[in-house]
């Protein structure tokens, strides 16, 4: 290694290296020299022909224009781009033919560098070989009539072959800091552009070139349709193309990677129709990109409506649109997404999990244009979990995004308990079960809000237990089938059991789609319910209505209609018409069996129509209605009593509050007509002090036994008779319900006794005044005698007139006549 380097310094000082380094040096000198000369033989051979420089580059240029070409200055640049010929144009404007009517220039530029070619400019021929445009604006403008600015430039006339490879090129084109602008009136589209270094080298055959373009610029406007607005509208954008032109078809195709716009890498190829004739283009965009960030590249009247919604995480976009930089209105769109593992936000909630591929077309129908009307999104293979519950859509249409009508097909298979983070905790709370679905959709979208779901298919639902909250109603092991159709919503099958309570339901509403949302008042349910043992009191509650749930419901806003709100109201509004079948019913103490009756739900109003059951060894016909009022259930009954056991069925009403002597003390066949309203405690039972309205009732085969008031008056003005055990051949009476008190109108006592009247009042607390009118005779054999001697006799012999009135809350016989009598 020294002696290498030892070497070199040898060499370095010798005579030979110094008489090489002396001609290199001569040379260099000579070269500057020369190019010095030149550049000065170039400076004075501009100065010398300057006007004819000038004068032939005008007659080149207007020779090409139909207008009107300025140079404020110019001069010629020392040096720069030798060895061709570089002049600078100062405040250089051009100007169409018919600017004074659209007051657009074509080209405004502070400052524009034309490098000739430096031979051809010798042999007096122009031949510009690079441009380079500072500080300048470019508008391209073309009028509602189709003329454009453009038109300056001439027609080409044919060439012969030498005058083809005469012909002037550029090379070399430098853009920096220029505005762009391209003006369509015609089709109202607006392209502008803020142009801060444009860099390209264009390369020719023929009539065709090929140029790879480096450009950085901001978009001011991308409006394919200036009244949506702009696409990518103040978006930095940088990156290379691909660009050519093809002379045959006139076409320019352009093709970049990578491509920069804002924070986001695009791939683009696109196509350009330049001809006369023909003014077709086409771009497909391609990119990887984030959900927001894709939509605020695209035209407001789109952006608006997308920024509803939002993906987590970026997706892969493919977009295309081709159209008529000629025609009016938005040119063709289509946009193509593939969605992974991402999470889906919408107005009404979240997907998670969610995949599926997305189509957006501004086409969907192809005979009627390109507009929002006609735009659609289209959704395939959408998988998904909606607030926990999976979902499956083979495909749903979103259609007309100025009136958006969304349609489908939707499966799910899931855990019913699931439901409750979607519905109101104050209407349903589910605690297990599984539900299967398959339904068609419909449904409007308001202001991008879910409007009216209509649905057709079926809803399975097995095992399933759950709470009603606001009836406080509680279902186990329920199983549901529903049918949703065109005509009607079919029950197929409703199994309900709670505690001793099992009920067997199907029905039919008719009607259902349209009646759910815009007339809930006029729904008819049909019920068929059949119960195999139902207890009545436990199901009073349903018909309670919730003031404070209602309170709550009223504050919430219209916007956000949640499901289960719609339903809660639509339970409350609509009709159920109920034809029951029952084995065994339980009221309190009263058990009824092979029950048959037609239930009508009105607005929380429970009415009975046609009813019949069979109770205490007879029969029982019925109908009224039960409805809530405060606290108390109101309810007014018509009910024939047919033979019933006249102790078990008093003992099934608590002996309807009278205190005088219980069940146990009358026995016979009770048979009734009965029109009475009155009241319900919150549990059920009966008020009687409430009742009002008319009752007769007759009690066949009947007997009276240890009954305290008849013992009294007995053993005083009969201690030979058996008055603790008395039959009755006629036992009736006719009575008018007034709350506390009751009229009896004619109360007939025939018995084994005496026979005896009574009439006055009776009262279930203070205010008892009862007229009776005892025929001392005995009547033992009264039965012996016909109905028409019996009453021949009935009041033969002394007559006794007593008073049963209130003292101090307990009943006193004494003597005398009620006051009137």
């Amino acid at each position: 290694m020294t002696q290498t380097l030892l070497q070199i310094k040898t060499f370095l000082a010798s005579e030979r290296f110094k008489k090489y380094a002396k001609r290199s040096a001569y040379a260099v000198l000579g070269l500057i020299t020369l190019l010095l000369l030149a550049c000065g033989g170039l400076s004075v051979y501009f100065n010398q022909n300057k006007k004819e420089i000038v004068a032939k580059m005008n007659q080149k240029i207007n020779e090409n224009i139909n207008g009107k070409f300025s140079i404020g200055d110019f001069h010629y640049k020392f040096l720069t781009g030798f060895p061709n010929f570089t002049l600078a144009l100062k405040d250089v404007e051009i100007r169409d033919n018919q600017w004074t009517i659209h007051k657009h220039t074509l080209l405004k530029a502070k400052e524009i560098e034309a490098r000739l070619n430096i031979w051809s400019l010798l042999q007096n021929e122009i031949n510009i070989h690079k441009i380079l445009i500072n500080d300048a604006a470019i508008y391209i403008y073309k009028a509602e009539n189709g003329y454009s600015n453009v038109n300056i430039f001439k027609a080409k006339k044919k060439k012969t072959k030498e005058a083809k490879n005469r012909e002037t090129t550029v090379d070399d084109v430098n853009l920096s800091n220029v505005q762009v602008t391209i003006d369509n009136q015609l089709g109202h589209k607006l392209f502008d552009f803020e142009v801060a270094n444009l860099q390209s080298k264009v390369d020719y055959e023929d009539h065709n070139w090929r140029t790879n373009l480096y450009l950085k610029t901001k978009i001011n406007s991308l409006a394919f349709n200036t009244v949506h607005g702009s696409f990518a509208k103040s978006r930095e954008l940088e990156g290379r193309f691909d660009i050519s032109y093809a002379e045959e078809n006139h076409i320019i195709n352009v093709e970049t990677r990578k491509l920069k716009i804002g924070r986001d890498l695009f791939d683009i190829k696109a196509f350009f129709n330049v001809g006369k004739n023909n003014s077709l283009f086409g771009i497909n965009i391609a990119t990887r990109i984030l959900w927001r960030n894709a939509s605020s590249l695209l035209s407001a009247n789109i952006t608006s409506k997308l920024n509803q919604f939002d993906l987590k995480k970026p997706i892969d976009v493919n977009c295309d649109i081709k159209g008529d930089l000629n025609v009016e209105g938005d040119p063709k769109i289509v946009v193509q997404a593939i969605i992974k593992n991402n999470e889906l936000t919408i107005p009404d909630g979240l997907f998670t999990n969610c995949n599926f591929k997305g189509i957006f077309t501004n086409n969907f129908k192809p005979q009627n244009g390109f507009n929002d009307p006609n735009s659609a999104i289209i959704l395939t293979h959408f998988k998904a979990d909606y607030e926990n519950i999976p979902l499956t859509i083979p495909q749903a249409v979103i259609s007309n995004l100025e009136k958006p009508l969304a349609t489908g097909i939707i499966n799910a298979d899931f855990d019913i308990s699931k439901l409750n983070g979607m519905m109101n905790e104050k209407l349903l709370h589910f605690e297990s079960g599984h539900a299967r679905a398959s339904l068609k959709f419909q449904f409007d979208i308001v202001d991008l809000y879910i409007n009216k779901p209509r649905v057709i298919g079926d809803i399975d639902i097995e095992k399933a237990t759950f709470d009603y909250v606001p009836k406080n109603v509680r279902a186990e092991n329920t199983d549901v089938k529903l049918s949703f159709t065109e005509q009607a919503l079919y029950i197929k099958k409703i199994a309900y059991k709670h505690k001793k309570n099992i009920i067997q339901i199907d029905g039919r509403i008719d009607n259902f789609l349209n009646l759910y949302y815009d007339a809930p008042e006029k729904m008819v349910v049909n019920w068929n319910i059949y119960c195999p043992n139902i207890d009545v009191k436990q199901f009073l509650g349903i018909l309670k209505n919730n003031q404070k749930q209602k309170t709550t419901q009223k504050k919430q806003t219209q916007k956000s209609v949640n499901f289960s709100n719609q339903l809660k109201s639509v339970i409350d509004k609509c009709t159920a018409v109920i034809n029951l079948k029952a084995d065994k019913i339980n009221y309190g103490n009263l058990t009824a069996v092979n029950t048959r009756a037609q239930l009508q739900m009105l607005n929380s109003k429970l009415l009975l129509k046609n009813g019949n059951l069979q109770t205490s060894g007879g029969s029982i016909a019925f109908s009224g209605f039960i409805e809530p009022s405060g606290n108390h259930y109101v309810f007014s009954s018509m009910a024939q009593v047919n033979r019933v056991d006249i102790a078990s069925f008093l003992k099934s009403f608590n002996n309807f509050g009278i205190k005088s002597f219980s069940p146990k003390n009358i026995h016979g066949k009770l048979s009734s007509n009965a029109n009475v309203t009155g009241l319900m405690s919150s549990k059920g039972d009966l008020i009687v002090n409430s009742m009002k309205g008319k009752l007769k009732f007759k009690v066949t085969q009947g007997a009276l036994r240890h009954f305290e008031p008849i013992e009294k008056v007995g053993k005083l003005a009969f201690p030979l008779r058996d008055v603790e055990n008395i039959t009755f051949s006629d036992l009736s009476g006719d009575l008018n319900l007034r709350g506390e008190q009751i009229d009896v109108k004619n109360l007939t006592i025939s018995s084994s006794v005496l026979n005896f009247d009574i009439n006055g009042i009776y009262s279930f607390g203070r205010g008892t005044n009862l007229a009776l009118t005892i025929p001392l005779r005995n009547s033992k054999n009264d039965t012996q005698l016909t109905q028409a001697e019996r009453e021949a006799v009935r009041d033969r012999g002394i007559v006794l007139h007593l008073l049963a009135v209130d003292d101090n809350g307990k009943m006193k016989i004494k003597w005398g006549k009620k006051k009137g009598k």
